[in-house]
């Protein structure tokens, strides 16, 4: 973490970011659950750590409304 701002990729500008806006401590331990997530991934993925991937969030889930809605038009 001391070196994170001389550094260029996304993890180090992500932690340099973080600590500049809540504080070394809560940064710290943002990074070490960020670690132990990547690790439970690629552990039980049996996949190899992409430090360049992007995730994105699902669709959201339709309301029971709108799942009504949708069958009075179809």
């Amino acid at each position: 973490m001391v070196t994170a701002d001389k550094r260029d990729d996304p993890t180090s500008r992500w932690l340099a970011q973080l600590t500049a806006r809540v504080g070394w401590q809560k940064a710290c331990v943002a990074m070490a659950n960020k670690n132990a997530r990547i690790l439970w991934a690629v552990m039980t993925r049996e996949e190899g750590f992409d430090p360049k991937h992007v995730s994105f969030k699902p669709p959201a889930k339709q309301s029971a409304a709108q799942r009504a809605a949708a069958t009075w038009t179809a």
